[in-house]
């Protein structure tokens, strides 16, 4: 797979795949125009949604309606570094969703490809080429 990156203006800063575009872009105080998220918010949000994906298959190969599911992501950062510590992602349930069912969604959950790539972090490699 690959991705296309490029500067479309001020301080943004897409991403190119397929027929998609990943807009991103800094808040006003980084310069930017706050029309997009950060790259690292988008990063962040990638956890939750990916989540969110198999939350949703899960209810619905069970006829489970997801009116009222909500998947609710909080993070943790060490205010040293301001690295995130911790991300903890909660599956809100409404009244009505079958008790049997709290648990498994959960695993579900925790099996979004994203989780698994942090588990087991891939080499990032940066290189440049003139020409």
């Amino acid at each position: 797979m690959e991705m296309v990156i490029d500067f479309p203006g001020g301080a943004r800063v897409d991403a190119h795949f397929g027929p998609f575009v990943v807009p991103t872009d800094q808040l006003p105080s980084g310069g930017g125009q706050g029309s997009a998220p950060t790259p690292f918010l988008t990063f962040l949000s990638t956890i939750g949604t990916c989540a969110g994906i198999y939350v949703l298959g899960f209810c619905r190969q069970r006829g489970i309606p997801t009116e009222g599911i909500r998947l609710v992501q909080r993070m943790g950062a060490d205010p040293a570094t301001g690295m995130i510590t911790n991300v903890q992602v909660t599956i809100e349930l409404p009244a009505g969703f079958p008790e049997k069912y709290a648990d498994a969604v959960v695993r579900a959950a925790e099996q979004c490809a994203v989780k698994k790539h942090f588990e087991r972090p891939p080499v990032i490699e940066v290189v440049s080429t003139i020409g």
